[in-house]
Parts: structure tokens; C-alpha cells; sequence
């Protein structure tokens, strides 16, 4: 497979190269030329990056509806772009998960930190959920799923194109199988002692997920005896490890009844399911309505959806975590424990931390941070992305 040849693409002389030689990602549309030729380009192109003096600097995705118009693929600037070329990255990605994991469970390929820009790849045994978030790997698509299957052995491979990424990309909706056959029921997943269950067709994102998993054992380590409130609890991630690790009860809370439905399947598949509860609901209001019971717990975990996606919803974002601290924290019994996450990337671990701290405080509480957690070794940070470390996870003792 040759890579066709494109005129190369340039940046002004504004832009930062320094910065692209060191090893940042991106290039925005506003750093970029933008000659009729570049701006007529159809989106996933390879092409060539030239510095404003037209010195080479390496291989990069355009698109021209994108922010992000340049995505650096290679710093080799004669780098091509193939099966080859993609086997070379995801095999280099699943030697760091088999030297970490004992069973094949986990995030493979965590984008521009694995050196596959835009690609999210989640591995459930021998099947694989791809999200191609880029538009270099939507065209590229078949020879990633080739170089996929070449390299791991994996029997099913499924594209989950759904998501605010790809809109951002001008990429269309659609979630396909493109080798095997789809799963015709949930597929069970060992982690932390318990057994979760992964919708992989039609769950959130690739169906689980993988990046709380050391938070989920932190909080599992302070569980045992306790009694667990599992707040935006997805399949269970919480609750379920908790209950693994010897806690005496646990409620998981969601306002989704399917994923409310896959943790108690979960919860059956780990021989925990006599001390584990489901109440469905909008978190806000059953965290009130349990505050109007006198609801007491010995570790209260909440893990809501990215409040603040972006920097234009940064500060309602900071609001609603704090409205969640304050409306967990007088749940806490005298001496527990409160988990506070966050995977709101435009919300640093600072302002996160302030936010929590004023909604516990108006709560009613005081308390002291004793564990910061982020995401797992499956989801490395690249440096020069602040990005790719989106995850946060505060251990409040009240």
C-alpha cells in the first residue's frame, strides 16, 4: 500500500513549530496556510508539514473542517502511512497493557498518547471496540481493523462511531461490525475482583469503562465492612469492586435503567447480588431525596459525566460539581469517605479540587483529602497534551 502523494501543507510563521518538534500533536486552523489548496483537501489527506521557512517536519492528517486541521502522524517526514505503518504502532501499545495486565481487559490504544491520533481502542478479550475520532482513521479504517486483527488476534472488531469527538470532525454517526459478528449478549469483564458487565453494541462509549479502574480499587480498599452509595454508577464500576472487596451493602444510582440493569447482572455474575441495590433516577434528586431520609453511608462515590466538556461550559461545569459535593457530603457518616471524579478535561485538577471543596463545605462539612487518583497506566498522558490526563479522583475523609 503506497501513501498518494499531496502537496505539503505549511504553517505561518506565528505558529509554534517549536513546540510541534517537541512533541505537541496538534495544529490549529489558525496556525495553519490556508491556500485554497489546503482549505480543498478532503478530510483524513496525508500529507507533508513544512515549517514557514518549508523545512520538513514530519507527516500529518488534514482536515480543513476540523479546529484541529493537522493531526503530526510521524515525525519522519517520509513516513508512510499503511498497514504496516499501523501494526508497528498498536503492536507497540500492547506490549506496555501485557506487561500491566494478566488477562486482556483494557484500554489498547489511547490516541495521540499512543501515536494513533483521534483512535480510541478498547480490548474485551478477543473482541475490540474502535473509535475512530479522527478522520484520517475513518478513511483509514479497513487497514487499522486489518493491522488490529494482525497484531492482537482479536476474533471480532467493532467501529463505535458515536460521540462528540467525531462531530467536532464532521464525522457521521454510525456504530458497525467490521470483522466477526456482534455479540448477542453483554460480555463479562474480570477487574477487581469482580465481574462487570460490557454492552459493546449499545452502552456508553465502547461499553465500559476501563480509566477508573485503580480509583475503583482505591475506593474498594476503604469499603470493606462499609455501607456504599454508587452515585452515576454506570454498570456498577464502583459498587461492584466494593462489594468484591467485602462491603456489607451497596447502593449503585443511574438514570439509565439499561446500564442499571447490567450492574445488577454484574453484581450476579460476582456472587454479590444479596447486598446490592439499584435506584433509578436523575443523581441530583435521589442524592436530595436520600439527604430528606436521613441517609447514612460509610463511602459515598460520585462519578458524573463530563460537566464541562469544553471551556465555554467550564464554569456551569464548576457548579454542578460543586452541587454535587454539596448535595453528597451530609450522606457521609462521621469519619467515611466521599469520592469525587471528575473526566471533564477543561476542568483542572485545581479548579475541581476548589469547586468540591466549597460544595462540601457548604454541605455542611469539613474534610481532608487522602488519596488523588487519575486514570490507569492503559490510559497514558502524553506531557505536551494537558488533554489526555482528563481524569481526576478526590478521596475526601469527612
Amino acid at each position: 500500500m503506497t501513501q498518494p502523494s499531496f502537496p505539503p501543507v505549511r504553517l505561518l510563521p506565528k505558529a509554534n513549530a517549536r513546540a510541534v518538534r517537541h512533541g505537541f500533536p496538534w495544529v490549529y486552523a489558525n496556525e495553519a496556510v490556508l491556500d485554497r489548496r489546503t482549505k480543498g483537501m478532503a478530510a483524513g489527506t496525508i500529507t507533508t508539514l513544512e515549517d514557514s521557512e518549508r523545512r520538513p517536519m514530519g507527516v500529518v492528517a488534514v482536515n480543513p473542517a476540523s479546529k484541529i486541521i493537522f493531526r503530526m502522524l510521524d515525525q519522519t517526514p517520509d513516513a508512510v502511512i499503511d498497514q504496516g505503518w499501523l501494526e508497528t504502532r498498536i503492536a507497540r501499545a500492547l506490549v506496555h497493557r501485557d506487561r500491566i495486565y494478566d488477562a486482556p481487559f483494557y484500554r489498547l490504544v489511547h490516541a495521540e498518547s499512543d501515536g494513533l491520533p483521534g483512535v480510541v481502542i478498547d480490548r474485551f478479550g478477543d473482541t475490540a471496540v474502535v473509535q475512530p475520532n479522527a478522520a484520517w482513521a475513518e478513511t483509514l479504517i479497513e487497514p487499522l481493523a486489518a493491522a488490529l486483527a494482525s497484531v492482537t488476534g482479536v476474533t471480532t472488531i467493532i467501529k463505535n462511531g458515536t460521540g462528540r469527538a467525531r462531530s467536532l470532525e464532521g464525522l457521521a454517526e454510525e456504530t458497525t461490525v467490521l470483522l466477526g459478528t456482534a455479540p448477542d449478549a453483554a460480555i463479562p469483564v474480570p477487574m477487581n475482583g469482580a465481574t462487570y458487565m460490557a454492552d459493546v453494541m449499545g452502552g456508553q462509549k465502547t461499553g465500559l469503562f476501563f480509566d477508573q479502574r485503580p480509583n475503583h480499587a482505591f475506593a474498594a480498599s476503604l469499603s470493606r465492612g462499609a455501607r456504599v452509595l454508587d452515585v452515576f454508577s454506570h454498570v456498577g464500576g464502583f459498587s461492584l469492586a466494593a462489594l468484591a472487596n467485602g462491603a456489607a451493602s451497596a447502593l449503585a444510582v443511574d438514570g439509565s435503567a439499561p446500564a442499571l440493569d447490567l450492574a445488577s447482572a454484574g453484581a450476579k455474575a460476582s456472587g454479590v447480588a444479596d447486598r446490592f441495590e439499584t435506584r433509578q433516577g436523575d443523581a441530583f434528586d435521589v442524592l436530595a431525596a436520600l439527604g430528606d431520609e436521613g441517609a447514612q453511608f460509610d463511602v459515598v462515590i460520585c462519578d458524573p459525566p463530563a460537566f464541562a466538556p469544553s471551556k465555554n461550559a467550564l464554569e456551569a461545569g464548576l457548579r454542578a460539581y460543586e452541587r454535587v459535593a454539596r448535595l453528597a457530603a451530609p450522606l457521609v457518616a462521621d469519619g467515611g469517605y466521599l469520592v469525587l471524579c471528575s473526566c471533564s478535561h477543561a476542568a483542572d485538577l485545581t479548579k475541581f479540587r476548589n469547586a468540591s471543596a466549597r460544595g462540601i463545605g457548604r454541605g455542611g462539612r469539613r474534610g481532608v483529602i487522602v488519596n488523588t487518583g487519575s486514570a490507569g497506566p492503559d490510559h497514558p498522558l502524553l506531557p505536551q497534551l494537558a488533554e489526555s490526563g482528563y481524569l481526576k479522583a478526590l478521596t475526601f475523609r469527612l
